[in-house]
């Protein structure tokens, strides 16, 4: 197994691990079984769990982002662009794997302790809202109104996740839609 593969499983491992059980319940010992890399060659490529974790939300942070990317971009409609922010968050939601946002639970079992979790976290928080203004720029949503609606609307996809994870509806993300598209109405009138 090369270093690249190992890294790679690491990651596969790790990632599944902490959405499932959270951070502090899992040990080096459970990513080294869970993706078959012997201790030696894990520590080789993270040094800490520390490491290990910031490498796995900044490479969370690329896949939602990329996900993201991909729902906008089957919409050609500007408006239709900013809700498909929450239809690519029905899709997720759906997954029999979702535990709610990796971000948000990871800092809030690890943001006040782990300066580096707080800021990965905050980037991808700040990354959201700032392509949802992006997206509002393209609609005909004045311009004095972009940035406190892309933060409304950050808000509403940032709650969403957080009660899809503790309540387990089904509809979450299409109550989200609806209030977004609410605020997009009154915001275009």
């Amino acid at each position: 197994m090369d270093k690249e593969s190992a890294g790679i499983r690491v990651l596969d491992a790790a990632e599944a691990l902490f959405n499932e059980r959270g951070v502090q319940a899992v040990g080096m010992d459970a990513i080294r079984t869970a993706s078959g890399v012997p201790l030696k060659r894990l520590y080789q490529a993270y040094p800490s769990k520390a490491d290990l974790l910031e490498a796995v939300l900044r490479r969370r942070d690329h896949a939602v982002t990329a996900a993201i990317e991909r729902a906008v971009a089957a919409r050609t409609d500007p408006r239709a662009r900013v809700l498909a922010v929450f239809d690519f968050l029905a899709d997720w939601f759906a997954d029999p794997a979702f535990r709610g946002c990796l971000f948000i639970n990871t800092y809030g079992e690890m943001g006040g302790v782990s300066a580096n979790v707080a800021a990965v976290a905050r980037e991808n928080k700040l990354g959201l809202r700032s392509r949802l203004a992006e997206l509002l720029a393209e609609t005909d949503v004045p311009p004095a109104a972009t940035e406190a609606l892309a933060a409304q609307l950050a808000l509403l996809a940032n709650g969403a996740m957080a009660t899809a994870a503790l309540t387990g509806t089904e509809d979450t993300a299409q109550q989200a839609r609806a209030a977004a598209e609410a605020l997009l109405d009154a915001a275009t009138r």
